[in-house]
């Protein structure tokens, strides 16, 4: 996949795959409840804990006379890598298209990385790496291969937590969750993953920067992402970003470049948002969001210009849903209609311009202000009705019924 930006491209780094007519995700809500509730509370317990050295699992015992010849930095690398390798997958996948006679023809798919997270075979990955899959597969280091389900999916994130059933009497290996909130600038990384399906390849780098917006499609933004020079290629991509201690920080996603390959500049998303959303990816298969509940509509400067609007940028507030959460809080809804190719859109609504402190200008933006906050969750929207300035309190309904048109009067 290519997103552009001022003539230079970024690629998301698992291998492309073809367009896929169909998909199963079939899993056990009940055991699923429960391992999220465990993993969340181990989490939990990571995080009070400040995030320890977790040392070596008991099956990894390096003999610290072989590191003796290597430098202090190489002794480092060698050892997370030792520690860690086994617990990164290689996913392969199985799509399906439809040759000339229209009948459906599996046929291999694209390929990336993944990190095993739970002993009970749980692995956290993106999303990109196994999206539109009719099958998965999680190859494990010592070779063998399993076949995996897709236990859920969170788009918006770019992130997917895969399940397969590890045979009784193998102990998996597991990389412990870290911590990307106190990440600097200049911070040595290192990244394990299978670029170009080359096995757990280790690469080191630094952390470039912080915070950096990308843009994912036209209604997602990931903020917040983790930039390093550490090589990343296509097929690193749901491997983990690492820090010396041997804690995954981030989940390697994407890289900006002109030709394809690595020109040192990666992206990956920060752990911290894969910990807010994995408990519920495995309970529920998605991520429950809040929402406003009413219609609203990116400007542009047709409308801009027409409706003789004080703003160019922001949302206009077309309808609200009858005796909703945002009617209730005040926000008006427009009552003049006009048509706009096959859609009616209707002027003289409030316009959103900020919803809890983060600016709206475009619908990009509202879905990343609203990225961490669930139904019934209380927000400040920022509206401007003619040259008033007004800020109202509102509960967020779900977005998913929201997005449903029944209702919207």
């Amino acid at each position: 996949m290519k997103l552009y930006s001022r003539g230079q491209v970024i690629r998301f780094c698992g291998l492309s795959s073809l367009i896929v007519v169909m998909g199963a995700v079939v899993f056990g809500l009940l055991t699923h409840k429960k391992d999220a509730a465990q993993i969340s509370a181990r989490v939990s317990e990571q995080n009070q804990a400040d995030l320890p050295d977790l040392g070596y699992p008991q099956s990894i015992q390096l003999n610290t006379a072989d590191l003796l010849p290597y430098t202090e930095d190489e002794r480092e690398n060698i050892t997370i890598y030792e520690r860690l390798n086994g617990a990164v997958v290689n996913i392969t996948t199985e799509t399906v298209a439809i040759n000339w006679f229209l009948e459906p023809v599996p046929q291999e798919g694209g390929s990336g990385s993944g990190s095993i997270i739970d002993t009970r075979g749980y692995v956290l990955t993106n999303n990109h790496v196994i999206d539109n899959a009719y099958k998965v597969f999680i190859n494990l280091a010592d070779g063998s291969q399993f076949e995996g389900t897709v236990v859920g999916t969170d788009p918006e994130n770019d992130i997917a937590v895969l399940k397969f059933n590890p045979p009784r009497g193998i102990e998996l290996r597991t990389i412990p969750f870290g911590s990307s909130g106190n990440l600097k600038v200049g911070q040595k990384v290192l990244a394990i993953g299978n670029p170009f399906a080359l096995e757990r390849t280790l690469t080191v780098g630094i952390v470039s920067g912080l915070g950096r917006p990308i843009q994912t499609s036209k209604q997602h933004i990931i903020r917040d992402m983790i930039q390093t020079d550490a090589s990343i290629n296509p097929g690193n991509s749901g491997g983990p970003l690492l820090d010396t201690q041997g804690r995954m920080i981030g989940i390697n996603t994407m890289i900006y470049s002109p030709s394809g390959g690595s020109v040192g500049i990666g992206f990956a998303v920060p752990v911290n948002t894969a910990k807010r959303v994995v408990a519920e990816l495995i309970e529920y298969g998605k991520v429950r969001r809040g929402w406003i509940d009413a219609s609203v509509v990116q400007l542009f400067p047709a409308l801009v210009r027409y409706a003789k609007l004080p703003v160019s940028t922001g949302l206009l507030v077309s309808r609200t849903k009858r005796s909703g959460f945002a009617d209730r809080a005040g926000i008006r809804q427009g009552s003049e209609p006009v048509r706009y190719g096959s859609s009616v859109i209707y002027l003289g609504g409030d316009i959103i311009t900020s919803v809890d402190g983060m600016k709206t200008d475009t619908l990009a933006d509202l879905y990343s202000a609203l990225e961490d906050n669930k139904p019934g969750e209380k927000v400040v929207v920022e509206i401007r009705r003619g040259g008033e300035i007004i800020k109202a309190e509102m509960t967020l309904a779900d977005r998913e019924e929201v997005l449903n048109p029944d209702g919207i009067r």
